[in-house]
């Protein structure tokens, strides 16, 4: 019984050293000239988890649907029923596999946010997105492949505040496509710009187009037509976390959309007001008039 119970501790004592041996290799690459164990470079895994809010227009819709054919690592989800449950993302982001998400929250039919967030610890950025214009309303003349993956371009403004710098580096994570992605070709045909003007991000899509297509058989010069879609972000508050926590930055210049609506109505109801009160003042004139004159007046005299 004694020999039994050491043949089978040797036998698992074995087996541990060959899975412990297997992880080694896994984790090891063999050069193919020297033979030698090589490290495996790291891979860039970065999936998006791409959402909504319920109440989005069709305009919204069509933008996403451009973002979704511009990012081959994109996972699209369906809309996410309440505006208030946003800590429910981390966890579908988790269940889908992906460790970005972009989120866009739909305001009234009219106003639209976006939060784009490093899923499950943080940090999260809300920006208000303005001047959207999709791919279709665009009728631009560029057109790259489908699925290619894209070159980032940042402004130097990036590089002059906090806020900007982590906004790089949430950008450059999120939109930038791994050579390992699914759906992604072996292409690099196209340029994603992100410039800084005014406290604002301005994103624009330029196909790269080696030759002048007007002489197709003459010398090679490289050109930039833009492609779309295009869209304004103004960044709002980064949060700590995903979705919540700590405030690291707040935007003092950012006046909310309904807040600029409500001002443009009291400009209106002002300007109502004073005709009104300028009405009452004329037929307060007139009943003072009419009080004024005498009883030899020639309205009355020759009435």
């Amino acid at each position: 019984m004694a020999s039994i119970l050491k043949a089978q501790k040797a036998n698992a004592s074995r087996a541990d050293d060959k899975r412990k041996g297997k992880r080694k290799a896994d984790d090891m690459d063999v050069d193919e000239v020297t033979e030698v164990p090589v490290a495996k470079k790291k891979r860039n895994k970065q999936r998006v988890l791409l959402l909504s809010s319920r109440g989005i227009t069709h305009r919204m819709r069509h933008f996403m649907n451009d973002l979704e054919a511009l990012l081959p690592q994109v996972k699209k989800d369906s809309k996410l029923d309440s505006k208030s449950q946003l800590h429910l993302l981390p966890e579908l982001a988790d269940l889908n596999n992906c460790n970005n998400t972009l989120y866009f929250e739909a305001r009234r039919h009219e106003d639209l946010y976006l939060w784009a967030a490093k899923t499950p610890n943080g940090p999260s950025i809300k920006m208000h997105v303005q001047n959207v214009h999709t791919m279709d309303e665009l009728k631009m003349t560029g057109n790259c492949l489908k699925g290619s993956r894209g070159l980032l371009s940042f402004d130097k403004a990036f590089e002059d505040t906090e806020w900007g710098r982590l906004t790089k580096e949430l950008f450059t994570q999120i939109f930038g496509v791994p050579s390992t992605a699914r759906r992604a070709k072996p292409f690099i045909d196209h340029i994603l710009t992100f410039s800084i003007l005014d406290s604002k991000i301005w994103f624009r899509n330029f196909q790269i187009i080696e030759k002048d297509p007007l002489q197709p058989n003459g010398p090679p010069q490289t050109t930039l037509v833009e492609i779309g879609p295009r869209f304004v972000l103004t960044p709002i508050r980064i949060f700590e976390g995903a979705f919540g926590g700590a405030t690291v930055f707040s935007n003092p210049e950012f006046i909310s959309p309904s807040a600029v609506r409500s001002a443009l109505r009291r400009e209106q109801g002002g300007k109502y007001n004073n005709r009104k009160d300028a009405e009452e003042e004329n037929m307060r004139r007139k009943e003072m008039r009419k009080r004024g004159e005498d009883a030899l007046a020639v309205s009355k005299v020759f009435a």
